[in-house]
Parts: structure tokens; C-alpha cells; sequence
């Protein structure tokens, strides 16, 4: 069986870069999560999201971060809440999520090549 994946499926895959615009701390969530709201720019506006991320990050801090994102998964019911898009991260030696971002100034909205 192999692994390897179709270029052409990879195309499928949506990832853009978004800007949270607002943040908060997701208690009721199974594993410690914070909700996020991502601003993609005129195309597709802003979508939620629940991240495990709080070895890292606090809500706070979220405010005006670049992410990037899978924007074309179905939405997933997260306990009480929505998540419509997938933010992309890295587990460190720990297991503690650090996110993938831009290390540069783009567009917001623009597509991963």
C-alpha cells in the first residue's frame, strides 16, 4: 500500500492565510482549545475555528496573528461549537502545537502554492 498522494489531489486541498480577529479561551472543549474567528479577506470573510493550541498561545496574544488555514474541509461540530476551517500547525518535542505562519507580508486570503 503506498503513501503517496496525487498532485492533482493535492490541488484539492485549500490553504490560505488569514488574520484572527478575535479570540477566546474554550473551556467546555475535551482538550484545553481556543475558539478562533479568521479573517480571509473579501473572498471568504471569516470563518471559526476551535485549535489546540494553548501550550503556546493564549487568546490574547491570537489578536492579529497570521495563520494558515484549510478552508475547505466540512464544518465539525466541536462540543458547542462550529469549526469551519482547519489551522495548520506543528506538535514540538513536547506535543504543544506551534502554528505554521507567513514569515513575510501577504495578502490576506492568498492561497498556498
Amino acid at each position: 500500500m503506498s503513501n503517496d498522494l496525487a498532485f492533482d489531489d493535492f490541488l484539492k486541498v485549500d490553504i490560505r492565510v488569514g488574520e484572527v480577529v478575535r479570540a477566546q479561551s474554550f473551556p467546555e472543549a475535551r482538550v484545553p482549545a481556543i475558539k478562533l474567528w479568521v479573517n480571509f479577506g473579501d473572498e471568504l470573510g471569516e470563518k471559526k475555528s476551535s485549535a489546540q493550541i494553548t501550550a503556546h498561545y493564549t487568546p490574547e496574544g491570537m489578536i492579529g496573528k497570521r495563520v494558515m488555514a484549510v478552508v475547505n474541509f466540512p464544518p465539525r461540530q466541536i462540543g458547542t461549537f462550529m469549526s469551519e476551517i482547519l489551522v495548520l500547525g506543528v506538535p514540538d518535542a513536547d506535543g504543544g502545537i506551534v502554528l505554521l505562519v507567513p514569515d513575510h507580508d501577504v495578502p490576506l486570503g492568498g492561497r498556498m502554492h
